[in-house]
């Protein structure tokens, strides 16, 4: 990408400095009695999404897209956390995982772990998920299924589609080996020239811009029939290696890792920093060989060697196949075989067609939004857009984490600046995996005029924040938005996220002042309400939790509930067990991995762990505290970007806000009550690690919620046309 040559973003001094050695840190608190490992829960987890896949109470097709889902993730845990892993063994890091396991003892864990769950992905596609399809008229085949003018259609296609997009690879001393893409499904193949003994190892690249499943010219009736490409490319191997002789095929595939290493400090340009890590990831090592059942032991070999691989990094497959390829089967429209269509309602304060009405909305009371049971579109984005066309407005701050493509939030802040606004946007090039998106929007926003900025030095800015100052007659009013997602229109409508619209000033001013620390580096560490990593955020947590401990000693209502990703913060947990010891009601909603043990005698008897999955994914983050209030809802109660996980409070910039409001902390209560109710999709986790699912057929909380939102719509509309208040809005 083309870069603006004058544009430098300054991380650090230049001084060399010698090799950096790799920081060895063992938790003082590290104890397998404590804590389980992160590994084997993140991997835990995967499993209860691949249960998802299993579960005949899921519409089919949606069972099978949980089954992508289930190999996506499994990818995307390879080259994170075992790629980092394996950093950690080459350059000699010791250091003990919060259960106490060392880096080699996590990795023998880790295949120990996931052999089984590959066994258990094939047997769930084979004997459960494509005899159903079938059952169903989706017929997925291989070659020997096709009928004569079947395979007759099949060889035309791939003539004209297939045929020209291949390029077989071959080594021998005039060709070397071949540089082989991440996560791209081939087929490595045995030639042997006719006239001579010598094998030959040629490597055909499955084409991922083609569908993975060819469907067939139908013949008769409603069937839906397929063939993967991958047996279409294998059936045609003859017309790659014309004359030679093919006697070995074995599909495989390559994972790389994606922990790269940097070192923003002695940068002199972020961006150039960032753009230079995207480019040797695509290098990077390889952590894992994925190859099909019963494989050439010469081919296997030479891979091997090739790619410097031993035994501990291949895994033999069941099955042939790639599931994140069924992703095209999952969106077949047949609507008897998805979830209902869900269309998130308009909360009614937004229906007003006047954007500009939306900051007397907020200006009369705080709004809370709960995606994507209401709208992200007609709220926040709204909220954006209307700030981006209202000549009031002076400025707009933000910050960008995964915007996604299209963005109509980039949109409005290049109307904005174009506008002759204030206009300030903190772009994070470190958001894993969408760099290269960030680096493009961060582009397109400066070349428009927005003030772009790029974070911290050694910190991801993870917090979903917005400002608006506006000039009214009274003054200078702030408005602000403050989530738990990212401003991203498409995740927006499967993300369960939270987000707070607000004009208190107590908020909007101590906002204005964390956009000062993003951009200016203030170091104001005296925040009232906000809490912000690694500032206080930390410390605020610690002594709420405390003091929930205090109140049950003196026999007042104590409570905690925490809803988030994942959780790993030693500190917190060694707190948390300190106050479930002084008789504090507890209850975690951690949808992924927990370290903390819950349910130990002496130690969390009064802490439970729960998980929800299912139709949207769990993302919001809730922290309640019932601070001795007799009305649970008088508690306090916060929402935000950060999960408690050490590099959430310590190596991140998140914000958290609390909730003033009555009416949102009577929704937040709501809602986190119907988490730890539900009976249909919910999860609990034992004091080992291992998780029991609840089997009601019962409506989900998921269900519920949508069924809530409607009804809530509804009743709304009919009772505002009633409502005096409605003309002022």
């Amino acid at each position: 990408m083309n870069r603006t040559p004058s544009r430098k973003v300054k991380t650090g001094t230049s001084k060399k400095r010698g090799p950096r050695k790799p920081r060895i840190v063992e938790h003082p608190l590290s104890s397998s009695t404590n804590f389980t490992n992160r590994e084997t829960g993140w991997l835990n987890f995967n499993r209860r999404v691949l249960a998802e896949a299993e579960d005949s109470r899921n519409p089919l097709l949606e069972r099978v897209k949980f089954l992508s889902i289930c190999a996506s993730n499994l990818d995307e845990f390879f080259m994170k956390r075992v790629g980092g892993l394996k950093r950690q063994v080459a350059y000699g890091v010791s250091a003990k995982s919060s259960d106490g396991k060392t880096p080699q003892m996590q990795l023998a864990e880790i295949r120990q772990t996931v052999m089984p769950m590959l066994k258990d992905q094939a047997r769930c596609f084979q004997n459960v998920l494509r005899p159903a399809l079938a059952q169903q008229g989706i017929r997925l085949l291989q070659w020997a299924d096709l009928t004569a003018k079947e395979k007759e259609f099949a060889q035309r296609y791939y003539m004209k589609n297939v045929f020209p997009v291949l390029t077989p690879l071959s080594v021998d001393p005039g060709h070397p080996f071949p540089f082989i893409s991440n996560l791209s499904t081939s087929l490595g193949i045995t030639l042997k020239h006719p006239n001579q003994d010598e094998k030959l190892f040629a490597r055909v690249k499955i084409p991922q811009v083609l569908s993975q499943w060819v469907k067939l010219e139908a013949e008769s009736g409603s069937e839906l029939r397929f063939v993967s490409l991958l047996d279409l490319i294998k059936e045609n191997l003859g017309d790659l290696f014309p004359q030679m002789q093919v006697t070995g095929v074995m599909p495989f595939r390559l994972t790389r890792n994606a922990d790269m290493s940097r070192d923003e400090e002695d940068a002199e340009d972020l961006l150039e920093l960032i753009e230079e890590e995207l480019r040797m990831r695509r290098f990077a090592e390889v952590v894992r060989l994925e190859h099909g059942p019963n494989p050439d032991p010469w081919m296997l070999k030479f891979l091997m060697e090739e790619l410097e691989l031993t035994e501990e990094d291949v895994y033999e497959l069941p099955d042939d196949l790639d599931y994140t390829g069924l992703n095209v089967i999952s969106d077949l429209t047949v609507p008897n075989l998805r979830f209902p269509p869900w269309t998130s309602v308009v909360p009614t304060p937004f229906l007003d067609e006047d954007p500009s009405q939306i900051f007397q909305v907020i200006r009369h009371s705080d709004q809370l939004i709960h995606n994507p049971f209401e709208s992200f579109n007609a709220t926040v984005e709204k909220f954006i857009r209307a700030a981006a066309e209202d000549p009031k407005v002076l400025a707009i701050k933000m910050t960008l984490y995964r915007t996604g493509d299209h963005s109509p939030f980039i949109r409005s802040l290049i109307r904005a600046a174009e506008m002759g606004k204030q206009v300030v946007c903190l772009v994070e090039l470190k958001a894993r995996f969408d760099e290269e998106r960030n680096i493009y929007w961060a582009q397109a926003l400066e070349n428009a005029g927005v003030h772009v900025v790029y974070g911290i030095v050694g910190l991801k800015t993870h917090a979903k924040t917005a400002l608006v100052v506006r000039q009214e007659a009274e003054g200078i009013k702030c408005y602000a938005h403050l989530g738990t997602g990212n401003y991203n229109v498409g995740t927006s409508k499967f993300y369960t996220d939270m987000g707070l619209l607000t004009a208190k000033e107590e908020i909007t001013s101590e906002l204005v002042e964390f956009f000062h620390y993003l951009t200016g580096r203030s170091l104001k560490n005296d925040y009232k309400y906000l809490l912000i990593a690694p500032i206080n955020m930390l410390s605020k947590f610690k002594s709420m939790i405390e003091r929930e401990a205090d109140h049950a000693k003196q026999g007042h209502p104590a409570q905690i509930i925490a809803k988030m990703n994942n959780m790993e913060e030693n500190d917190i947990s060694m707190s948390l067990y300190g106050a479930s010891t002084q008789g504090v009601q507890i209850d975690l909603l951690v949808r992924g991995f927990c370290c903390l043990r819950p349910g130990v005698k002496g130690l969390s008897e009064k802490i439970r762990v729960m998980s929800t999955l299912g139709r949207f994914l769990e993302h919001s983050r809730i922290f309640y505290f019932r601070n001795g209030a007799h009305d649970p809802v008088d508690g306090d109660f916060f929402i935000g970007s950060a999960d408690w996980m050490y590099r959430n409070l310590h190596a991140r910039v998140e914000c958290v806000v609390p909730v003033l409001d009555r009416s949102a902390k009577e929704k937040i209560w709501d809602i986190l009550q119907a988490y730890i109710k539900d009976q249909r999709q919910t999860w609990d986790m034992a004091s080992d690690g291992s998780y029991i699912q609840r089997k009601s057929v019962d409506l989900g909380v998921h269900q519920l919620m949508m069924n809530q939102a409607k009804q809530k719509h509804v009743l709304t509309e009919d009772v505002i046309a009633h409502d005096p208040i409605s003309d002022d809005l």
